[in-house]
């Protein structure tokens, strides 16, 4: 009403100020009639404009509702998918190695090792000729030591962590010559599963540590003092203990002397149990080494108990510098020590098995000199103990060697070596022989 009003007081006003102040009630009348027209069509305006923002209101809501749906939707899915993919497996594929050149120039003293031995593509101790004339100095040049290998690991839905790891090279092939091709057979080095904390498979035996190994241009540094072995076996390690049961097999000197017998006779595996102590300053691992060595004669089958135990570690000098050794003696470790130098046992007059002890000690220095040159000082000897009524005296007694090296990096994973090698054997009846090798080496890994 009180728009009405205003609007009939606007309208007077409007008729007075005209020079109309004698309107007719007729005129009063259409001014009532066209201020209850505009009243209607307000109200209808209202109405409308009401309505209207009512369905906007309403379509925001739900259009509000919607999105919260639609994004809370969206987190589930997410969750779901994060939920998913932490449940299924996971896994990772790593392929490395190297790629490695080595030269050498070998001077023997008591004689010369033929072509293609395994003893001129690295130092080998019980390849050293004893007893011979001194020959001129032999050049070997070859790139067997590259290797290449895969491992695997996988994240299974219920937790349980799976590994796979193989690796080859070509050392020690059963064909190839220099001849033409230089064509080499690649070998297996390493073929291992690994789950939870187990192993099964091939890889380094329990008995060696290879973190005591030390650094060398040449394949193999200290082998006169070093636990160095490869097999497979099944090994559960927990914290710093490992035991494990591995491949058996044992190598004899028969009677009198002459070639070795490996038997491969043997009716159980060998057993080892490793603790190794980790800290700071580096590491100290003691192992033991229980074997039967088996014998199948014909009509007779005889067997000895073999032992051995180890002591190893490196222990840090400053940031980089470090000192690592090896020290392992028993009865009957042949092949586990100084790469099968001596063997484990002697057949005796009457058929049964002697056990051969020795003992075998290696002891590594590294120093860096900056952050691309280093070098290693190294000494190594193992002492065997052989009854000469049974081997007679053309088996190993001792052998020794001393190696300095100095290593080069101008670059992350590639090193230049060159190497000067110095090994001695001597025989039990007193025989010796000398081995002078200068050995220069070219490695990348990736």
């Amino acid at each position: 009403m009180k728009t009405r009003k205003k609007l009939l007081i606007a309208a007077i006003s409007t008729a007075l100020f005209s020079g109309n102040a004698a309107a007719s009630g007729d005129e009063f009348q259409r001014l009532e009639d066209k201020i209850t027209a505009l009243e209607t069509m307000l109200m209808s305006l209202k109405a409308e404009l009401a309505e209207k923002d009512q369905a906007e209101q309403k379509a925001e809501k739900m259009q509000a509702a919607q999105a919260q749906k639609a994004a809370q939707e969206m987190a589930e899915a997410k969750a779901a998918e994060a939920e998913a993919k932490s449940a299924a497996p996971q896994s990772t594929y790593k392929f490395g190695g190297f790629v490695k050149t080595t030269a050498s120039f070998s001077a023997y003293s008591d004689g010369d090792l033929a072509a293609g031995s395994v003893g001129r593509d690295f130092y080998i101790p019980g390849t050293t000729p004893v007893g011979g004339e001194g020959e001129g100095t032999d050049f070997d040049f070859h790139a067997k030591e590259t290797r290449f290998n895969l491992k695997t690991t996988h994240k299974l839905a219920n937790g349980d962590d799976i590994g796979t790891f193989i690796e080859l090279d070509f050392l020690l092939a059963p064909s190839g010559n220099e001849r033409v091709s230089n064509s080499y057979q690649p070998r297996i080095r390493h073929a291992f599963i690994t789950y939870n904390d187990w192993l099964f498979g091939q890889t380094w035996s329990t008995f060696q540590d290879v973190g005591a190994l030390p650094e060398s241009a040449d394949f193999l540094a200290a082998s006169d003092g070093i636990v160095f072995e490869r097999q497979a076996m099944v090994r559960y390690s927990k914290g710093p203990w490992s035991l494990a049961l591995e491949n058996p097999e044992t190598t004899l000197t028969p009677f009198g002397g002459g070639g070795r017998i490996v038997s491969d006779d043997n009716g159980a595996p060998d057993f080892v149990a490793k603790y190794t102590h980790k800290a700071g300053w580096g590491h100290l691992a003691v192992a033991g080494l229980f074997r039967y060595l088996e014998l199948d004669n014909v009509g007779d089958d005889t067997s000895e108990a073999a032992y051995g135990l180890s002591l190893t570690g490196k222990y840090k000098l400053g940031n980089r510098d470090d000192i690592r050794f090896n020290v392992a003696s028993g009865a009957g470790m042949g092949r586990y020590v100084a790469l099968n130098t001596a063997n484990a046992a002697v057949v005796t007059d009457n058929g049964s098995l002697d056990t051969i002890d020795s003992t075998a000690v290696a002891v590594a220095y590294r120093h860096h000199w900056s952050d691309q040159w280093r070098s290693n000082f190294i000494l190594s000897r193992i002492d065997i103990d052989n009854d000469a009524d049974y081997t007679g005296g053309g088996v190993t007694k001792s052998s020794q060697s001393a190696q300095i090296n100095l290593l080069y990096s101008p670059a992350p994973k590639l090193t230049l070596g060159m190497g000067y090698l110095h090994g001695k054997r001597e025989i039990e009846s007193g025989t010796d022989g000398e081995l002078n090798r200068l050995i220069f080496s070219a490695k990348y890994a990736f």
